[in-house]
């Protein structure tokens, strides 16, 4: 029987018995290689192929009638064609000149087409050739690490693109917070900007657009950008502070979409003490401006709050332009602006430094991004431009940590909302809640809702903390740094001013004061002298009572312990209002706390 046609007793015993003289083979059997060989056809009707070292070493077994075991024969055909497969690319074991001629060679052969195509005969030249390669398993394991070597070699070299450095400037983040009478647009445009800067997805609006125009109101779906409450999409009303962010080239903004209604200015004045940059809308249609600008108007009461909240800059957004009764007009845009100047100046706002005027249309979108060529009289740049191109904001990164809290709830844990005024927060850092000094950790820590490891003054937080309840915090408390804890108490003297009053004011008159995020019950204990507004003389005798439009240094004292700071040691915890039934009746600031009698 022919000794090719059986197969040995243990393949294991075969390939170990084998190994040594394998491998002393392997530079002859690289050698004797056809690098100018046809290429292989396979053959159909060939016989199984069977390499040497088989057929050299097979032990003869005698099958039943003679003729070649099938299930022998395959599995040695088997065993061949996994040998073949990776002995065929020898180019990584030759030099790389054998390379490349043999990759020339085969390239040259392909192209003819029909010189390889000879059946049997080239397919048993190749098979001939390739029969000399000598032993299969540890041939190839060698020729896989040889490779695997070249490749790094290869690799190493290799000029890979750097990755932006991890401590890349962040970009800076401001807060911009919309303000105005009820109607102006200001969710509008909130929503318009965060469309246009890629922040709700077209699929989305238009989802809005369909809810919105079976409950007849087409025109409110971009506000639903921001208003995401049932019933403030069922009023078209804003009740609490919206929140939504957006960037630019420069920098990172996070909008803040205050209420218009006069019966939630509380939340508005909570919104505006976040803000860095303030947006009053006004609407330049026919009426409407009117109405909001009257006496009983929050186009006014807004402006005079953002500037008692400690904003800066103000964008000045007359919208509606595109209204039938306003159609782009110049002198309807000039009339609005006169009779705002003079106010907004009187409120304390700079009109060539601090106040920007420019047109646009919310709903359409106009002026925002992109300039309009209807409006040709306007030369400055679209809103969002102008955003990026505004100068930096002073912030102070080695202050103590402050952070006053706007809201909480409850999500695997307490989570606390709150602008960082001052100092740097990181990850596990431990920090102590005032008034209650409780200790607490950060476990983690978001800024705008993206996970970070630090945040710098300015950003809009969200935390998670341990070692606190829910329960145990209230909005206007403040996350303080253990080793400079804010001041608390409930009695303070302060100058104030006295912006709207019918009767007169004297000790024991009782408002609801609003000191950054914070809102408390606090009566005027004492009235302690008069401050001339021209000349800031205070008088030598105590006042009996104050009424609208004088200034004047009272003893306030406040139902609960409140956290405050002097206005010259910290401004953005220094400043506050006071109101009553509904109305803004003075703003002041803080001179002196007074410390607990025992």
């Amino acid at each position: 029987m022919d000794p090719r046609d059986t197969a040995p007793d243990s393949w294991e015993l075969e390939e170990d018995a084998e190994a040594p003289a394998a491998a002393a083979e392997l530079p002859a059997a690289f050698a004797a290689l056809n690098v100018n060989a046809k290429p292989f056809v396979p053959n159909i009707n060939a016989p199984a192929f069977i390499p040497t070292v088989f057929q050299a070493s097979a032990v003869e077994i005698p099958a039943s009638d003679g003729a070649p075991d099938p299930v022998a024969s395959m599995e040695v055909a088997e065993t061949a064609a996994a040998c073949v497969v990776p002995a065929a690319p020898v180019e990584n074991g030759g030099t790389e000149a054998d390379m490349t001629t043999e990759e020339e060679t085969w390239e040259q052969k392909e192209e003819p087409g029909g010189e390889g195509e000879g059946g049997g005969g080239g397919g048993g030249g190749g098979q001939e050739d390739l029969g000399s390669g000598g032993a299969c398993e540890e041939g190839t394991t060698r020729i896989e690490d040889e490779e695997m070597m070249e490749e790094e070699e290869e690799e190493m070299p290799m000029p890979k693109v750097a990755p932006g450095p991890p401590n890349a400037p962040k970009k800076e983040h401001v807060n911009v917070v919309f303000i105005g009478h009820v109607d102006a647009g200001k969710s509008t445009i909130g929503g318009q900007i965060m469309y246009l800067t890629g922040m709700v997805e077209k699929r989305t609006l238009e989802k809005y657009e369909r809810e919105a125009k079976e409950k007849n109101r087409e025109t409110w779906y971009l506000s639903w950008a921001l208003d995401t409450n049932q019933e403030e999409r069922d009023k078209g009303k804003t009740v609490e502070v919206g929140r939504a962010y957006f960037e630019t080239e420069k920098k990172h903004f996070t909008i803040l979409d205050a209420p218009g209604h006069k019966s939630f200015v509380p939340n508005m004045i909570g919104g505006a003490s976040q803000a860095d940059l303030a947006v009053l809308v006004i609407s330049a249609r026919k009426g409407e401006f009117e109405t909001g600008f009257e006496k009983g108007g929050q186009t006014r009461e807004h402006a005079m709050l953002a500037k008692t909240a400690g904003v800066k800059h103000l964008i000045v957004l007359v919208n509606k332009m595109d209204d039938p009764t306003v159609h782009w007009s110049l002198d309807r845009y000039e009339e609005c602006k006169e009779k705002l100047v003079p106010f907004l100046k009187k409120v304390g706002f700079n009109p060539k430094k601090d106040i920007h005027f420019m047109p646009c249309s919310g709903l359409t979108g106009s002026n925002l991004k992109d300039p309009v060529p209807e409006c040709l009289w306007y030369t400055g740049l679209p809103f969002i431009a102008h955003l990026d191109s505004l100068p930096n904001f002073t912030r102070s990164n080695d202050g103590p940590v402050r952070l006053p809290i706007v809201d909480k709830y409850k999500d695997m844990g307490t989570v606390i909302l709150g602008k960082l005024e001052s100092g740097c927060i990181s990850k596990a850092q431990q920090l102590v809640m005032m008034p209650n000094r409780h200790t607490v950790e950060v476990l983690i820590l978001l800024s705008d809702d993206v996970e970070t490891d630090d945040a710098c003054p300015g950003e809009n937080l969200k935390l998670r903390l341990k070692g606190i309840e829910e329960e145990e915090i209230l909005p206007g408390f403040i996350l303080c740094s253990p080793d400079n804890l804010c001041h608390s108490g409930r009695t303070f003297d302060a100058q104030i001013v006295i912006i709207e009053h019918k009767s007169i004011i004297c000790p024991g008159y009782n408002a609801v004061l609003h000191i950054h995020t914070c809102i408390e019950e606090v009566q005027i204990s004492a009235l302690i002298c008069m401050v001339d507004k021209k000349s800031g003389e205070k008088s030598k005798t105590r006042p009996r009572f104050v009424k609208q439009d004088q200034v004047c240094i009272a003893r306030l004292r406040a139902a609960g312990v409140i956290c405050l700071e002097t206005f010259k040691d910290f401004p953005q915890m220094g400043r506050f209002t006071l109101r009553d039934e509904g109305k803004t009746i003075a703003i002041g600031k803080v001179l002196k706390l007074v410390p607990e009698k025992d």
